[in-house]
């Protein structure tokens, strides 16, 4: 079995507040967005490696959809179904390197030195759990972003720390979801307001140039860590041993 031992680091911590969560996060991502980047490069590979597979061709479908004056219906698309399926499953496999992420913010934060292995220790530390809590919120996500984008936008504040609660108290997956859900009823505000900024951060890269996405997406892993640590105190720096 895996073996760690925790220890009491130096680090920062932001105040319960949206401009200084907000703030600690572009601290924290200036020093670690490399790591970012490689997670974010991999995701978007696997994505062109599942187009490529399944035949789903994106560009195509974006085509099709401005020239068909929004009588256009996915499903029918070649490979869509498919791609769909296949990227589902995909996204479930890279959750533990988002927490990979939040693991070396940490390490960051608390003056460690970092590893590129650090970025997949999700992959080691409640490996189950994370791919059950992944399941779980995407399911939750999945059917508010099909009623409409806006009970999306309302209900991904309760799933914010989910993913910091997995990693450092290494807590099920229900465990997470639970505790995620009680402190951002208690501070719906704060935690809404602060998804929305760090969502608009993310997805910036889209809108100013669109190859910058590589490096805007990550940002909201770090949110999650600065979030955890304004309403959950800093956590102490976990050290994996073989």
């Amino acid at each position: 079995m895996s073996e760690f031992n925790e220890f009491d680091q130096q680090g920062s911590v932001p105040a319960r507040e949206t401009g200084s969560i907000i703030s600690h996060a572009f601290e924290m991502y200036k020093g670690v967005f490399g790591y970012g980047i490689v997670a974010t490069i991999i995701y978007l590979v696997g994505g062109l490696i599942i187009q490529t597979v399944t035949g789903f061709n994106s560009a195509a479908i974006m085509d099709e959809m401005r020239s068909s004056g929004g009588d256009f219906n996915y499903w029918n698309a070649p490979g869509f179904s498919m791609y769909m399926t296949f990227s589902g499953l995909f996204g479930i496999l890279l959750a533990p390197l988002y927490v990979g992420l939040i693991y070396i913010v940490n390490k960051f934060n608390t003056k460690n030195q970092i590893e590129f292995s650090d970025l997949f220790i999700g992959y080691r530390q409640n490996f189950v759990n994370i791919l059950i809590y992944s399941i779980l919120s995407g399911i939750i996500s999945s059917i508010a972003a099909a009623l409409c984008f806006f009970p999306f936008l309302f209900v991904y504040p309760f799933l914010l720390i989910g993913y910091p609660i997995l990693l450092f108290e290494n807590a099920s997956a229900t465990e997470a979801l639970g505790k995620s859900f009680n402190i951002a009823k208690e501070n719906y505000g704060i935690f809404l307001l602060t998804t929305l900024l760090g969502g608009i951060i993310s997805v910036a890269g889209i809108i100013l140039c669109g190859i910058g996405i590589i490096l805007t997406a990550p940002f909201m892993m770090v949110v999650m860590y600065s979030t955890y640590c304004a309403f959950l105190g800093k956590p102490r720096q976990i050290m994996y041993k073989q």
